[in-house]
């Protein structure tokens, strides 16, 4: 195997998707991934799947496990003053919803369509450079079995992640970076407890935000803002509790349920945008291209995003022999990664306590809060961009 069409860099939910979409289109391609099968499928990241993410994943043919696992949600609530609001996302956006579905599980069922299908998917296959990005037939360079290899593609589309090499590949001062470090974390647990909610709450307290999510019926996955550089180890686990209930509180017989806690890790958060997106026969995707916070759920169904777009220019492409949908792709793209910014954004700096903060900066919080509980419109606002915006 030393050519193909498209030599996709990264074995995540992002390659593997893409890699399905193009398989459904007859265009060959290859995947590499650094990392073996099982470091892949347990790798934990986010697990609200948009609407769209999800149609996407059924009609690629990975949504039957989705359909009998996933937990469908009709809305989120939000916490503050111990005040509580749940938003309603099928009367405020025309009946999407989102999933609760662990990116684990999605990147399980895209691997085992890829192996059945016979698709190369190559695990521990280091790629070291990508050269050749403004040539016809730009080349990966990669380790697999100890042994130095080349693949030589039509294109080359990056989705390693922000630390990844492909976007090595572009030449300085070819693209622009634009990028915010916040100055917070998260601490996330996993906990083996039935959740205490039927839907995700975020809590805006004095003391910080909390969210409350879940993996399944039995665990439940929870998160706490800290200061960045905080160590694990400082918080045992009454203390989380403690803390949890605290941030939670809310007027009315709500309970936080508590049981043993699995896993403890300490989340940097910071947004980060690279423009263009494609250099070349070299296309970025993912968190190759841009990482939002947490707290608006965008990351993967961004990914997602991206290489749909790019699976439909490659189909295109294919079909009648045009690249005009390829040479939209960067703009296509960042006009939906935009506004997934905006969102992330806007939800992060709502719900969150910078440290130093006046109290005009609360009383502004509060204000916003208040009015996305009194007016539709606020509300729709935020229901539209959490369900998720229509991709292309």
């Amino acid at each position: 195997m030393d050519h193909t069409t498209v030599g996709i860099v990264g074995g995540g939910p992002a390659g593997l998707l893409l890699a399905r979409l193009l398989h459904n289109s007859g265009i060959d391609c290859v995947v590499l991934e650094s990392r073996d099968r099982t470091y892949v499928e347990q790798r934990q990241r986010a697990g609200i799947l948009e609407q769209s993410t999800v149609d996407v994943l059924r009609e690629s043919g990975a949504g039957e496990r989705l359909d009998r696992e996933g937990m469908v949600h009709d809305g989120i609530e939000l916490r503050w003053n111990r005040r509580a609001q749940r938003i309603d996302f099928p009367s405020l956006t025309g009946g999407r919803k989102v999933w609760v579905y662990a990116q684990t599980e999605v990147v399980k069922d895209l691997i085992a369509l890829q192996v059945a299908d016979g698709a190369p998917l190559l695990f521990e296959a280091q790629v070291n450079e990508v050269v050749g990005a403004d040539t016809d037939r730009p080349v990966i360079h990669y380790t697999h079995q100890g042994q130095d290899r080349t693949l030589g593609c039509d294109y080359v589309v990056g989705c390693d992640g922000f630390h990844g090499v492909t976007r090595k590949a572009v030449p300085d001062g070819v693209m622009s970076a634009f990028e915010r470090v916040y100055p917070y974390s998260w601490f996330g647990i996993l906990a083996d407890v039935p959740p205490s909610c039927d839907e995700l709450i975020y809590a805006h307290s004095p003391r910080g935000f909390a969210l409350h999510s879940m993996r399944s019926a039995t665990v439940s996955r929870l998160y706490l803002q800290v200061p960045n550089g905080t160590d694990p180890a400082d918080w045992p686990d009454d203390r989380i509790w403690d803390e949890l209930d605290a941030r939670f509180a809310t007027d009315g017989d709500w309970r936080l349920e508590r049981g043993p806690i699995t896993s403890k890790a300490v989340l940097p958060m910071r947004s980060f945008v690279t423009e263009p997106m494609r250099w070349g026969r070299v296309f970025l995707a993912g968190d190759a291209a841009h990482i939002v916070p947490p707290t608006g759920a965008k990351g993967l169904n961004l990914a997602v995003s991206d290489v749909v777009v790019l699976a439909r220019a490659l189909a295109h492409l294919k079909d009648s022999g045009s690249t005009e949908l390829l040479d939209e792709y960067s703009d296509t793209c960042l006009r939906r990664v935009w506004r997934a910014e905006h969102f992330s954004y806007f939800m992060t700096t709502t719900l969150h306590t910078d440290p130093g903060q006046s109290a005009f900066e609360t009383r502004l919080q509060l204000s916003q809060l208040d009015r996305v509980s009194s007016s539709r419109h606020a509300a729709a606002e935020l229901a539209e961009n959490y369900a998720g915006l229509h991709i292309g």
